[in-house]
């Protein structure tokens, strides 16, 4: 069954001077402020399309990691992902570095290396990358 997800932005003014609020719509997890500083400079309290991108792949990754894991008869105690998503203002988004640290009983350091680049491949968020910004991948027992 295909899913569809709903957020939007109300932005006002000019790109630099403005100001918009990111709504997720479909979770009604309530609302975040965005703006050209919170991208391009420091965050101060506010979100970035970058950080929203780095959220939807480190738990799109962790997803797709711990049903490959599951799958190969290796269920994960833990998974802690980090994305990284580097954003050059005049050239767009740039470089994307997932790392990982797992915790997965009776599974040896290449076993998870090997499942980590699966999903890395497979993760939906990566393959919709694929083609357009280089994925590097840190993955690693804890």
């Amino acid at each position: 069954m295909a899913t569809t997800r709903v957020a939007r932005t109300a932005w006002e003014g000019g790109l630099q001077d403005g100001k918009g609020t990111v709504t997720f719509a479909s979770s009604g997890i309530g609302d975040y402020q965005v703006s050209w500083p919170s991208r391009a400079e420091q965050p101060n309290g506010q979100t970035s399309p970058e950080e929203l991108i780095a959220a939807a792949h480190s738990s799109c990754f962790s997803m797709a990691l711990s049903h490959g894991l599951t799958q190969a008869g290796h269920p994960p105690t833990r998974l802690d992902t980090q994305a990284e998503v580097t954003f050059q203002p005049g050239t767009g988004i740039t470089a994307v570095k997932l790392t990982v640290r797992g915790e997965v009983p009776g599974l040896d350091a290449a076993g998870f290396t090997e499942a980590a680049q699966d999903a890395k491949a497979n993760c939906p968020v990566s393959q919709l990358m694929k083609g357009n910004v280089e994925v590097a991948l840190d993955a690693s027992l804890a």
